[in-house]
């Protein structure tokens, strides 16, 4: 399915696009903790519909940003979600390691999902600069309210 360009050259929400994708294109670089997972599953069920898209990288696919909204459309019965998709090469989007035991790198994130060898969950912290400040990968996403039968 073709998208808007994700390149992160300015913080506007007006250059992020959204996409409705396929689940199964997908790939995760990190697995999901049940306990989070049921309660945002029964969240989103409660509210019928997903509020946020998740984040991915355009060229591979990769999740940055959405592994628990993904595991509970899933479970939900949906086989589609929106996307923001970026181009992770940017010099702007960067990842923290949350997992003192692992070193994690941008390079790591795209190996371990592409060889469906996931970290923890949890275990990474996706960025975007702007000037000299660090905001959560989540800043880009834009409220988007899809009702759950438009998923399925």
């Amino acid at each position: 399915m073709p998208h808007k360009s994700g390149e992160v050259t300015s913080l506007t929400l007006d250059n992020i696009g959204v996409s409705i994708v396929e689940i199964s294109r997908l790939k995760g670089h990190e697995r999901t903790d049940e306990v989070r997972l049921r309660n945002l599953r029964d969240e989103i069920k409660s509210d019928g519909m997903l509020m946020r898209p998740i984040v991915v990288d355009e060229k591979t696919n990769v999740i940055l940003d959405g592994h628990h909204r993904i595991k509970a459309l899933s479970l939900l019965g949906c086989s589609r979600i929106p996307v923001c998709y970026v181009n992770y090469n940017s010099e702007r989007i960067g990842v923290l390691c949350m997992n003192k035991d692992l070193e994690i790198t941008k390079s790591k994130v795209i190996e371990a999902a592409l060889k469906d060898e996931p970290f923890p969950p949890k275990s990474t912290w996706h960025y975007i600069t702007s000037s000299k400040t660090l905001n959560h990968v989540s800043y880009i996403q834009r409220r988007v309210d899809i009702p759950l039968t438009d998923l399925k």
